[in-house]
């Protein structure tokens, strides 16, 4: 992303971020709807981009394209870049073909790549043919490595210094790059034929002697990543060295780019965002949840709920085969959906952390075992706790101990069983190759329905067999 900042004025500098955004939307839209465009562009003025950009992406879609057309041009290239990629698609329809070559042409070529990800080609070869010979030469680079790697999402705007460069050069040559550089921060050493040697911060720099040379200030112990590493990893090692940028380097380690921290927490927050929605059973796409189309959504939902529809027939073929247990105490089929439920709250608790460990690298499979056992150990102390509650509250409900002991017994049962099978299909699922979250969900309920009912109803036959 370019650093820019729009100071907020002094007038809203009270109002909490949140406080902010609302007013930004609602007094934007009152005065496009009353047609004052002067007053919607002072509106707009003291707001930061990224401000701006969610209350654009509020608007009415017939709305967007006149509060984007407001702005001014540097302005402009700022919010486009932050606005959700349908709005850009939207935008991009509405506007005329310079307006359009204009704010492409500026945009970061990260997020240009980003964007044109989500263009259809017959688009993106018409943008890519309007770009400067620089920015087209740039943004095929990035296009040419697999979505979700290290190549796709750096940037190649960065500082790059010589070792036999002076201090007074390094700085020279910063003051005429800094302008079109991503950050300044890092600055990143080669050689003749670009391979990465050195990496020195601004502050090293200016801290140095002017005729010092930067092959004496640098430091030669560089962490870099391959362009072919997945975003993930690229994350995680950002956030465990605490880097502002990364460098990113080819298989003959020439210096081809950078991620800096920025695109980093639009990775992580990509990433985390995904796993929910697989958790949840929900493919998201990539796309704004909220903003697709309510068919695509039905779409994307339906697939899980479908498997879980049919898996959960196994659960009624259990309770017909239990059919004389049920008719000889008909109470006992009463709890049936509490201990179900208690049982896949719990495998779903179990599953979250293990999935989330997996995810962090907090948790490999050298402990898979040790991380089972702890969860059913974990699920017992869980099952004790709750069974000796649901016994005292059967039996207030119901006025049987027997009905009430063979549901605190089976509460305990069915929440071992659920821990375990909480904590081991994640990493059965890892270790097959399959996404753990989005394979867990449904296997997790069915052995919680399938066997809870089964342990339920055949220990009260045998319970009641024994008090007969």
């Amino acid at each position: 992303m370019t650093e820019q900042s729009f100071p907020l004025a002094a007038a809203v500098a009270p109002l909490s971020r949140q406080e902010l955004r609302e007013l930004v939307r609602s007094q934007l839209k009152a005065l496009l709807d009353q047609e004052n465009f002067q007053g919607a562009k002072a509106l707009l003025v003291p707001v930061q981009p990224a401000d701006i950009a969610e209350a654009i992406e509020g608007l009415p879609e017939a709305m967007q394209a006149i509060a984007f057309r407001l702005l001014s041009k540097d302005e402009a290239i700022a919010v486009y870049e932050n606005l959700d990629s349908s709005v850009q698609q939207t935008l991009i329809e509405d506007f005329k073909r310079q307006d359009v070559k204009d704010i492409v042409d500026k945009m970061s070529p990260d997020d240009r790549a980003r964007l044109f990800e989500e263009l259809p080609a017959k688009v993106v070869r018409r943008l890519l043919a309007d770009l400067s010979p620089e920015e087209r030469e740039a943004t095929a680079l990035l296009l040419g490595y697999r979505a979700g790697t290290a190549g796709r999402i750096m940037t190649p705007e960065y500082v790059r210094l010589r070792e036999n460069w002076t201090q007074a050069q390094a700085l020279d040559h910063i003051r005429n790059r800094a302008a079109i550089s991503e950050t300044v921060y890092y600055l990143f050493v080669t050689d003749e034929a670009r391979r990465l040697t050195g990496i020195l911060s601004l502050r090293q720099l200016v801290m140095g002697e002017s005729e010092q040379t930067i092959g004496e200030i640098m430091t030669r112990e560089v962490v870099s990543v391959q362009t072919d590493m997945d975003q993930e990893e690229v994350a995680q090692l950002i956030q465990r060295y605490d880097f502002l940028a990364v460098p990113v380097v080819d298989t003959e380690q020439r210096l081809v780019g950078i991620i800096t921290v920025d695109d980093v927490i639009d990775v992580l927050e990509e990433e985390a965002t995904e796993d929910i929605y697989t958790l949840g059973g929900v493919q998201s796409g990539g796309d704004n949840y909220f903003q697709t189309n309510l068919l695509a959504v039905a779409r994307k939902r339906v697939v899980w709920l479908s498997v879980l529809l049919v898996t959960n027939t196994a659960t009624t073929w259990v309770i017909r085969s239990q059919e004389a247990i049920l008719e000889q105490v008909v109470v006992l089929a009463a709890f049936i959906p509490l201990l179900i439920d208690s049982g896949g709250n719990v495998g779903a608790q179990s599953s979250t952390v293990v999935i989330r460990g997996i995810n962090t690298s907090d948790l490999d499979m050298k402990r898979a075992f040790n991380v089972i056992q702890r969860e059913a150990i974990a699920g017992a102390f869980l099952g004790i706790m709750l069974g000796a509650l649901v016994t005292v509250w059967a039996y207030l409900l119901q006025g049987s101990w027997e009905v009430s002991i063979i549901v605190g017994l089976s509460l305990v049962a069915i929440s071992i069983l659920a821990s375990t099978a909480g904590a081991a299909l994640p990493l059965l699922f890892s270790v097959l190759g399959f996404d753990p979250a989005l394979m867990s969900a449904p296997f997790i309920t069915t052995i919680v329905d399938v066997l809870g009912v089964l342990i339920y109803l055949n220990l009260a036959r045998h319970i009641l067999a024994l008090n007969s």
